[in-house]
């Protein structure tokens, strides 16, 4: 009986390995065709021969110097799309929540804030300390809103974390507002990033992120096994031999790495780490040795298609991200909260 039911197994399993595989590559050419379009269109398009020739360092015409400006833009947009997209879904393993992104749970908000008070109150103007103070108010605000989500019987549920985090994030936005109005100089420098967007990318602010990014990305993946245990529950995990509370701390930590540095390059951008996991979940399985990859190439190719679009479809002026993501993401967050509420009937 063994023979007949371990035969099948195998050859099903590479199956499913080889059409992960694929998708993995047609993600990874998702991502080079839409950071070709994001180099090649905007309020000016321009033709590939240009655009090639700004990648490889000309800026000899106007089209090419336009090309060349757009390159800090297309790499910031790959990289904050693939942190937030990959800080939802640590932030869905770690609650076991499937409303769990770091929009709506507060956590860029606390970030926003941090950099907003730090730019008013003290002068904060280069990349280092303002992304490590982002990464503080992220984890503030992600230690806050777990904690309050946690009263009460029952223990962290979906449904009071997510009521604690939009509670949490309306009045830190209200905080960000209150700091910004009577400072008129601080209000007309940052308002744009307040809402969200990489059209202020530079290289030399790249230069301090992507390291920490880098950070934060490695700690998703090499917490991939530890996502996946989590999912079985605290005490599946526990008898499996995992330390719940560490690989939950080790998970959160570079969640709120990802979070704070991609609030500090870009301003908050919200719904990206709740539709991307959700799609590709989808086409990989609840594996997040499948999905933390998936997810990083994803959310880089949902931020490049968002940020081209709003560049073209209002031209001669531009759409933020920012704006675009809550009109995508809207939808998604209330196809996922009727979905689990058909699963509890």
């Amino acid at each position: 009986m063994s023979t007949r039911t371990d035969a099948p197994s195998a050859p099903s399993t590479k199956a499913r390995q080889a059409s992960r595989t694929l998708w993995i590559l047609v993600l990874l050419a998702s991502t080079a065709v839409a950071a070709v379009f994001s180099v090649m269109f905007g309020v000016r398009s321009i033709e590939w021969s240009d655009a090639y020739a700004a990648l490889l360092g000309h800026t000899d015409t106007t089209e090419q110097a336009a090309a060349a400006a757009r390159i800090p833009r297309t790499v910031l947009a790959i990289l904050v799309g693939a942190s937030l997209s990959l800080a939802g879904l640590a932030m869905q393993a770690v609650t076991r929540n499937p409303l769990a992104d770091p929009g709506i749970f507060g956590v860029l908000s606390g970030a926003s804030l941090a950099v907003v008070v730090g730019i008013a109150f003290f002068g904060l103007t280069s990349a280092v300390p303002t992304m490590l103070l982002a990464v503080l108010g992220a984890a503030l605000a992600a230690v806050f809103v777990y904690t309050v989500g946690s009263l009460g019987r029952g223990g962290a549920t979906p449904l009071k974390l997510a009521l604690a985090g939009a509670a949490t994030s309306a009045a830190l936005g209200s905080l960000v507002s209150a700091v910004l109005l009577p400072r008129t100089d601080v209000l007309d420098s940052f308002r744009f990033w307040q809402i969200g967007g990489v059209g202020g990318a530079q290289w030399h602010t790249l230069a301090y992120g992507a390291p920490a990014l880098g950070l934060g990305a490695l700690i998703c993946v090499v917490s991939a096994r530890g996502m996946n245990a989590l999912a079985l529950g605290d005490e599946v995990a526990t008898g499996l031999g995992v330390n719940v509370p560490l690989t939950r701390g080790v998970i959160s930590i570079g969640a709120v790495i990802l979070c704070g540095v991609s609030t500090a390059l870009a301003g908050p951008i919200g719904f990206v780490g709740l539709i991307v996991p959700h799609a590709l979940r989808l086409l990989f399985g609840p594996d997040h040795r499948w999905l933390v990859p998936a997810t990083a190439i994803g959310g880089a190719t949902l931020i490049l298609l968002a940020d081209t679009a709003g560049r073209v479809i209002t031209r001669p002026s531009e759409i933020a991200v920012g704006i675009i993501m809550p009109l995508i993401g809207a939808p998604v967050f209330i196809w996922i909260v009727r979905r689990a509420k058909v699963r509890e009937l």
